[in-house]
């Protein structure tokens, strides 16, 4: 639920970016892009909500909050890397994205510990 969660916020957040390079937006005003993100973004608040609750330890699932938000974070970078590496084949992936992501590796290490 998380990782389809996150393809629609990542969708909503940076999708615009690709229609917009592809022609199929031709500068349409800020507004009803803003728009259009939201109406993606009501799909992922749609599917996060009961993720987080399913999830939740308070509601009996089995991670804390922290652990919960951990998991999210790396889930939504998971997702933007393989939406930036199919979507927008300019982007780069460098030495440091790597050390980035081996330190949210860490960060969920010692969430659970």
């Amino acid at each position: 639920m998380l990782v389809v969660s996150n393809i629609f916020m990542t969708c909503a957040w940076y999708g615009n970016l690709k229609l917009q390079d592809m022609k199929v937006l031709n500068d349409p005003p800020l507004i009803v892009v803003i728009l259009l993100s939201w109406a993606l973004a009501f799909f992922e608040y749609s599917v996060m909500i009961p993720a987080n609750r399913l999830g939740y330890s308070g509601t009996g699932g089995p991670f804390s909050l922290v652990q919960l938000k951990v998991i999210q974070e790396v889930v939504t970078l998971m997702v933007f890397t393989v939406f930036a590496m199919l979507l927008f084949k300019g982007e780069q992936f460098h030495w440091n994205h790597a050390a980035s992501f081996a330190c949210l590796v860490a960060a969920v290490y010692f969430a659970f510990r």
